[in-house]
């Protein structure tokens, strides 16, 4: 599966436990990256400063769904599921 142009919910529902330039703390869950530009594209994605963890994700249909609301969804639901307790 490629990435749907324009979707980047990747880059907005999860969260990002690692510091990038700008975001010295990480991405907290449902904040939009400040690297995903307007039309929501990661404008790190070719940059040495993209987190790895960023650059491991391969889309797939089981978090990605079949559009933008459906990955919005998937992520979220994933996000809520790996949070620690307490």
């Amino acid at each position: 599966m490629d990435c749907r142009v324009g979707c980047g919910a990747c880059c907005i529902a999860p969260s990002i436990n690692v510091p990038m330039r700008g975001m010295p703390y990480g991405k907290p869950a449902g904040v939009r990256c400040l690297h995903l530009s307007e039309d929501r594209r990661c404008t790190l994605y070719e940059s040495p400063e993209r987190p790895d963890i960023c650059r491991r994700f391969a889309p797939e249909l089981a978090f990605c769904g079949t559009n933008f609301n459906d990955a919005i969804e998937k992520f979220s639901v994933l996000e809520l599921a790996t949070r620690p307790i307490g």
